[in-house]
């Protein structure tokens, strides 16, 4: 379900349906640990450039920390209302969004683990269980899709300032460049939409 490098290219980290976290080397081509998680990894994100943390989003509602420098690696959870479609993380690993099946996108403060704010909108419903949410590249909004082909954006206060409206299928996810405030949305009926002016 989801996959990032482990703080070098020659390491990445898997998210998977079969509820278990795979590092893997990249110059053997192998396996080099399994993380049992006991639940399906709908995403996961990694918060340094060493990749000391690796952060996985589950179908049981909960975010769960793993030290990869550690074998036992399974630290705290935060517990949620809904299943965890997607997690991203601000450029500084501050904080780190969640999108729930609750309808909601969590803001959390990753230096005490405590939830900021709460992201939400009467006609914001979340598309899928691995609907992918997106911090713009200086970490000051959030964009997020929906059921109804929207794309709704807020602002770090949790304030929403703008949504946008071109697919007519239910957005399964959005991406933001990383050095601009251009946007990317991707649809059920495979439909791609660039945004230059939000």
């Amino acid at each position: 379900m989801a996959a990032k490098f482990v703080g070098e290219s020659q390491k990445i980290v898997t998210g998977s349906h079969d509820r278990t976290l795979k590092v893997w080397d990249l110059r053997s081509k192998a396996c080099i640990e399994t993380k049992f998680a006991g639940s399906s990894c709908n995403d996961l994100v990694t918060t340094d450039g060493s990749g000391s943390t690796i952060i996985s989003g589950h179908f049981d509602k909960k975010i769960r920390f793993w030290d990869t420098r550690s074998s036992d690696s399974l630290g705290n959870e935060i517990q949620l209302q809904g299943k965890v479609t997607s997690l991203d993380l601000s450029k500084d690993c501050h904080y780190l969004a969640a999108c729930v099946r609750d309808d909601t996108i969590k803001i959390i403060d990753l230096r005490n683990n405590q939830i900021l704010t709460s992201l939400s909108h009467d006609n914001y419903k979340v598309g899928c269980d691995f609907a992918r949410i997106a911090f713009n590249a200086d970490s000051s909004h959030v964009a997020a899709g929906a059921a109804d082909g929207s794309i709704y954006i807020w602002n770090a206060s949790g304030i929403l300032v703008s949504t946008l409206k071109d697919h007519t299928s239910a957005v399964q996810a959005v991406s933001f460049h990383p050095f601009s405030s251009v946007l990317a949305s991707v649809d059920r009926a495979k439909k791609c939409t660039i945004w230059t002016h939000i």
